[in-house]
């Protein structure tokens, strides 16, 4: 693998902090105070640069995205921020029982 594919996979990794905080911010439409606000809210926690800065990924501006939706729509940022965690833990509870259920069908058969 050259060390341009190697990029190239970070590139498509959800998970990777590509994009600066003024980056971030200006993508989504909103302030970098909107970020660092979700962020002391616990919903996401960006990643920091060797110098300390704020990075953010493609995921975490999805859920950022959700968070200034809510916002938007009058819901007060803690509220959003505890609205969007709720909603992923039931999401995952979801997934654990429907793999529950797929188990449990298979021993029955």
């Amino acid at each position: 693998m050259t060390a341009h594919e190697s990029f190239d996979d970070r590139l498509d990794d959800d998970d990777y902090p590509a994009y600066t905080m003024g980056r971030a911010a200006a993508m989504l439409g909103t302030t970098q105070a909107f970020l660092r606000a979700i962020g002391e809210a616990r919903l996401i926690t960006p990643l920091r640069s060797e110098g300390g800065h704020r990075r953010y990924s493609r995921y975490q501006l999805r859920i950022a995205a959700r968070a200034r939706e809510l916002v938007d729509q009058g819901t007060p940022i803690e509220a959003a921020c505890r609205i969007i965690i709720l909603e992923d833990q039931l999401e995952e509870a979801q997934r654990i029982n429907a793999e529950y259920r797929r188990a449990a069908e298979a021993s029955s058969d």
